[in-house]
């Protein structure tokens, strides 16, 4: 008798445990990754904030689309205070090597002087100057020149 009580619960023991074992339904435990670019990341900047700023034909003053991809930058900075980034400051293919490079360095600086003045740490901002060695858009035309009047910021 006693060995028929002892079989009986081993056996509710091990019905009760099947019972809550969890049915395979294919569905992964693995951790679910978000859509999208990873935020902080430089994809992340060009994605959903915007990387670049674009400049008239030889000025380096920023205009109202310029200032608000800045402010949108700006903001996207103070969210993510670990990241640094570099400014680079481009020009289209006219003038010359010279005065292309200052004119990028000044559109760059100008970039710069934005977001520290919005809050960012000029220790987290570097800048260069490109002039016109590194075109986004090819071709001998204004909207291929406009293009290439930039300054464009990169996580670093």
């Amino acid at each position: 008798m006693r060995l028929k009580v002892v079989a009986a619960l081993g056996m509710v023991a091990l019905l009760s445990a099947c019972a809550n074992e969890k049915a395979n339904t294919g569905a992964s435990t693995a951790a679910v990754q978000p859509a999208g670019p990873v935020p902080g990341s430089e994809a992340d900047l060009v994605a959903n904030v915007g990387d670049r700023v674009f400049y008239e034909l030889n000025q380096s003053g920023l205009t109202d689309d310029a200032k608000a991809t800045l402010q949108k930058q700006a903001d996207w900075l103070a969210k993510y205070p670990q990241v640094n980034v570099e400014i680079a400051g481009n020009c289209d293919d006219r003038g010359t090597e010279e005065y292309n490079i200052a004119l990028g360095q000044r559109r760059a600086n100008a970039a710069r002087d934005f977001l520290v003045a919005k809050g960012t740490t000029s220790a987290r901002i570097s800048t260069i100057s490109y002039g016109k060695d590194r075109p986004t858009a090819l071709g001998d035309n204004e909207e291929a020149w406009a293009q290439n009047r930039n300054a464009i910021t990169a996580v670093k």
